[in-house]
């Protein structure tokens, strides 16, 4: 029995806003909530920004609520001690805004008039929109935003880097780039995916207020850190699973290289490659324990009796898009589909599933980028970018199957959707998908149903991290081997 990890919780926007009205309609106060988020933010804040020997503090306020949380922030940090200035746009009609701005002044902190700031700050606080934000913002506040990104002292962030569209991660078009982010009542979609990463820094979520049977999951975080099941001391090669990589069109042998490889180094028993047979004497140079069919030689037969003899097949790298992989992937896909087996559907496979889309069996793990997710749905890529989530919801409406929407805070559609917070932007090199495809063959070879997609894309984030230990710049696919070998040895679970 493997343990039970708690899984963090992330929220669409609305669900939010709905579950706070909920709490309202029990009779709690909105202002009171209010000022515990902002109580609970400084409370956050004192001991970081004393370990970096910050003073003085320009907080930045729009015209919501969000700017309500940022009066009370001011105040309570003026009182502990600290040098406060408020920067303010003119304020909106909510009575809770009022009150929290009256409470700043009767703290004796200056509000400037818009956001000619007086004097270079030590740290910069973010309370301009909160989370309802779903429009591009004018050149207005796009120059406010870009004004304070250019300041050198720390940055925070209250519920979302204004800016930020909360549920898609994606600027509008331009977003506050902070050091912290403190969220409100729990984690925003937008926080983790898309450019998300990118601008909200290290996150907090303040949960002022209990959850109730009402609010629902968006999707759920990743974890960070994966166990595999020990192996048993009687365990032979034939224990752990024979993995089939089938691609490599006559030009294009690398990504079957780095598939097996990557299948072979996360602990499958045996790999077989099928593929044009001129790469065979490169892949034999480089791992000789895989084992080679020439894919212009087989018949429906051959490929009957290879499927029926493997537990995992890894298809599409390097197939091609022109007539031979056509005649290849019509030959392979069928009989791929009417198995039992998992299957890891890549690259070219992706192509051609998208040129006659078919409804995809329950155990294929289909692992686009954002450019191939786009010709899946017939829509632009920018399309995609602009709503990760809806896009591979719309992705296994259409397809059937489990997803990966590879990409920073790659997303994983299981029976719910799953979101990965580790890898970094090395990794956006060539290759890296045929790693991925590759280890979820040969992890579902191995474990089949104990083993999950989510873990597998979060082993391969690890892997990549660990590789970049010594910078991300120049990073290859073609290292990520021993990478691998690392993190499906040395993982440990969390409670």
């Amino acid at each position: 029995m493997r343990p039970q990890v708690y899984h963090s919780p992330v929220y669409h926007s609305q669900s939010i806003q709905a579950w706070e009205q909920r709490w309202f309609t029990q009779h709690n106060s909105s202002y009171g909530l209010m000022q515990q988020v902002a109580w609970s933010i400084a409370q956050r804040l004192i001991p970081i920004f004393m370990a970096n020997n910050v003073q003085r503090i320009a907080v930045c306020c729009g015209q919501g609520n969000n700017a309500g949380d940022g009066y009370l922030t001011s105040k309570y940090l003026q009182q502990a001690g600290f040098q406060v200035d408020i920067y303010a746009a003119e304020m909106g009609a909510s009575k809770d805004l009022h009150r929290a701005a009256q409470e700043a002044l009767d703290a004796n902190i200056n509000i400037y008039p818009h956001f000619n700031f007086q004097t270079e700050y030590a740290a910069y606080i973010d309370a301009l929109f909160g989370i309802g934000l779903n429009r591009a913002l004018d050149q207005h506040w796009q120059e406010i935003i870009h004004r304070l990104n250019a300041y050198t002292g720390l940055k925070v962030a209250i519920d979302i880097p204004s800016g930020l569209q909360s549920n898609s991660g994606q600027p509008l078009p331009v977003a506050f780039q902070a050091d912290y982010t403190f969220t409100a009542l729990g984690l925003k979609a937008g926080l983790f995916t898309g450019q998300g990463k990118e601008y909200a820094g290290k996150i907090s979520v303040m949960d002022c207020i209990p959850t109730d049977a009402a609010l629902t999951p968006l999707a759920y975080l990743s974890p960070q850190q994966v166990q595999l099941p020990e192996r048993q001391a009687f365990g032979h090669k034939g224990s752990y699973g024979h993995v089939l990589v089938v691609g490599g069109h006559a030009q294009m042998g690398g990504a079957v290289i780095m598939a097996a490889e990557a299948a072979f180094h996360a602990g499958a028993g045996k790999v077989t490659v099928v593929c044009d047979a001129r790469h065979h004497t490169a892949i034999l140079s480089r791992a000789p324990n895989i084992m080679l069919r020439d894919i212009n030689v087989l018949n429906a037969a051959d490929i009957k009796e290879l499927i029926e003899h493997v537990d995992a097949i890894s298809f599409g790298m390097g197939l091609g898009r022109d007539a031979w992989a056509k005649q290849q992937f019509q030959a392979w896909f069928a009989m791929i589909q009417q198995s039992q087996l998992d299957v890891a559907l890549d690259a070219d496979a992706l192509w051609f599933l998208a040129e006659a889309p078919k409804p995809l069996k329950g155990q294929t793990y289909a692992t686009p980028h954002p450019g191939e997710a786009a010709k899946l749905l017939g829509i632009s890529t920018a399309e995609v970018e602009a709503d990760r989530i809806h896009a591979i919801l719309q992705l296994q409406e259409k397809y059937r199957g489990q997803w990966v929407l590879k990409g920073a805070g790659s997303l994983i559609l299981e029976d719910q959707l799953w979101i990965c917070t580790v890898g970094n932007a090395g990794m956006g090199t060539g290759g890296m998908g045929d790693v991925l495809a590759g280890m979820v063959a040969s992890l579902k070879a191995q474990f089949h149903d104990q083993i999950h997609l989510h873990e597998i894309v979060t082993l391969h984030a690890l892997a990549g991290d660990y590789l970049a230990q010594s910078g991300m710049r120049g990073l290859q696919a073609h290292d990520m081997a021993q990478a691998v070998y690392h993190v499906v040895n040395y993982s440990k679970d969390t409670d």
